[in-house]
């Protein structure tokens, strides 16, 4: 039975802007800021804004898409709307598969962070297997109670963490004021460890590896519009809370990354603190605020994507294109079949696949792009009236729906050449690549070709059953 949802319910202007900040920051700004500070040093922050640039031109086209397809799904709905129903399918499907990937991969970094702050062992399966089933019993429960309270959670987990990268800005600040330290941004490039220069000579590689790194702290806008049934206004919001969210994202990184250049850079590089960011200050009351912020973060980052994970599937159900039984909701408005097959899979894949986080983090990477690029083609097919599915009567924008979609296009194309693939898909040892990884490149075949087969043959069965 189709469930009414109330206004009031539904996420509004600034809850949106809450969202997407809450899908966007993570645990990353907290546990690895060094890695891109190892990479290029003192141009960092060049590094971090031509990131949120980069962010912010592919958010335009998810935006200008949102205005012209208000059902939830975002990628997938804009897909199918463009190109059809077999490609909105495959990109669904993918979609779906990276998304509840992607919450269990955050899941279990979550637990697997919280065991090493409290002196435990991340890597004793056991202990990540019954913290993972707690977290997502929490998570469970809230969504159960229902969207109000969903809501509620995300918006205050996603002020406090703002809050604390606030704090950490404002205290560093305070420590260079009040201690005398004169910060040199270019005595960054000159940190030794071990009699070594930490910062190698920068090149065009290591740069765009820089951005690449420093970009996917600002992934997690392309799930916000996932869930868009469930907002007020889609079309005039998501084009506006985007933006914006991106923007304050930015200040805040940008800002955080100074500070802890100015403060210490060399224990930024260096420390084997699980919350890296703590490392600057030795004030402890700080450091705990600030542990406890990255938990908060982490958290949040988890209950946002338990309400984007589901919502793709249950578009894809509305649409007929899986079973329907999966577009049923509670009395509180809850996709209840949908969310237990999400939270069934974000548990069970990184199980299955042993929790290699960067196998399976790489994973979830690719299906990013290839929507970073099936996203801005589809609203220049909406822009010239060539999609295949009737869209909304837009208002239409040459510079956002042509030029931001093609520069945007241009620039995951350009980022996709340039990014070290042998990294990701060879086997490792001492930064030395010294051989194939099979077991990673298994994981891409599974998630691009195995599951959508297997996915298209079940859709079809049961449809012969309903015909007879």
């Amino acid at each position: 039975m189709k469930q009414k949802i109330s206004v009031q319910d539904k996420l509004g202007f600034w809850s949106v802007v809450f969202l997407a900040i809450n899908s966007i920051i993570g645990s990353g700004i907290f546990l690895t800021p060094g890695s891109v500070v190892r990479q290029v040093g003192s141009r960092a922050l060049i590094v971090y804004l031509l990131a949120a640039l980069v962010a912010s031109i592919i958010a335009i086209s998810f935006a200008s898409a949102a205005k012209y397809v208000t059902q939830s799904g975002a990628a997938y709905a804009y897909a199918k709307a463009a190109f059809g129903d077999r490609v909105g399918f495959y990109i669904g499907i993918l979609r779906y598969f990276s998304a509840t990937t992607a919450w269990g991969v955050m899941a279990v970094g979550v637990i697997k962070s919280t065991l090493a702050i409290f002196g435990m062992n991340p890597n004793e399966n056991t202990q990540v297997i019954v913290g993972t089933l707690i977290l997502m019993g929490i998570i469970s429960l809230i969504n159960g109670l229902g969207q109000r309270v969903v809501k509620y959670v995300m918006n205050l987990s996603t002020i406090v963490k703002v809050a604390v990268l606030i704090l950490i800005i404002v205290a560093g600040l305070l420590l260079l004021l009040t201690t005398g330290i004169t910060g040199n941004l270019s005595q960054v490039n000159h940190v030794t460890q071990n009699g070594k220069v930490i910062v190698p000579t920068l090149t065009t590689a290591t740069f765009t590896m820089a951005v690449v790194s420093a970009f996917y702290a600002f992934t997690g806008f392309e799930a916000v519009a996932s869930g868009s049934e469930d907002m007020q206004n889609p079309a005039k919001n998501l084009p506006r809370a985007i933006p914006l969210a991106i923007l304050i994202i930015a200040v805040i990184y940008i800002g955080v990354v100074a500070v802890t250049l100015l403060v210490n850079p060399k224990v930024i590089m260096t420390t084997n603190q699980v919350v890296a960011v703590t490392a600057i200050f030795n004030n402890v009351i700080l450091r705990d605020v600030i542990l406890v912020g990255a938990l908060v973060s982490m958290f949040g980052i988890n209950v946002a994507s338990s309400f984007h994970a589901p919502r793709i599937l249950e578009a894809m159900a509305k649409q007929g294109q899986v079973s329907s039984k999966l577009t049923r909701r509670t009395k509180n408005n809850f996709p209840l079949r949908s969310f237990a097959t999400s939270i069934l899979l974000a548990v069970l894949i990184p199980l299955a696949f042993n929790y290699n986080m960067t196998n399976l983090i790489t994973l979830s990477a690719l299906v990013r792009f290839l929507g970073f690029i099936m996203v801005p083609l589809a609203v220049i097919f909406f822009y010239y009236n060539k999609s295949r599915l009737a869209v909304l009567p837009a208002p239409k924008n040459f510079v956002t729906d042509v030029c931001a979609p093609i520069l945007s296009t241009l620039l995951v194309v350009f980022l996709l050449i340039n990014y070290n693939w042998k990294l990701q898909f060879g086997i490792v040892e001492n930064g030395q690549v010294i051989g194939v990884n099979w077991y990673a490149i298994g994981m891409v075949v599974f998630g691009f070709v195995i599951l959508p087969l297997v996915i298209t043959l079940i859709s079809k069965l049961e449809n012969r059953s309903l015909t007879k």
